[in-house]
């Protein structure tokens, strides 16, 4: 039961912590991937790769914000974050997401009916 409240802390803290920026990204993304998805078998698939273009994302808006990145070196150092991030971080991610994608997913496919 502790493994289940430090997930739904871990979520809770990304809901209630973050920037403008990144949480349109993070809508964004999880719209685009609930229109995309045509039911709701292909959940954990559109979650994936959402979570995948999420972290691309992520990266532009880092060389974008940062004056004088350099692209390379912005990519090797969130290349070994991601490595040293404890799986928990992931699928906290991952069911934030997938509550997003399903909830556009049955919102359109109600409104498309």
């Amino acid at each position: 039961m502790s493994a289940l409240m430090d997930l739904w802390n871990m979520v809770a803290g990304i809901v209630t912590h973050g920037d403008p920026i990144t949480w349109a990204i993070m809508a964004i993304v999880a719209i685009g991937a609930g229109f995309v998805m045509q039911d709701l078998s292909g959940l954990v698939t559109a979650t994936f790769g959402a979570l995948i273009v999420y972290a691309i994302a992520l990266y532009v808006k880092t060389i974008a914000t940062t004056s004088g990145a350099d692209p390379a070196a912005v990519a090797d150092k969130n290349w070994h974050e991601f490595l040293a991030w404890p799986v928990q971080g992931l699928i906290a991610y991952a069911i934030l997401f997938a509550i997003a994608i399903a909830i556009v997913g049955v919102v359109r496919s109600i409104v498309m009916r």
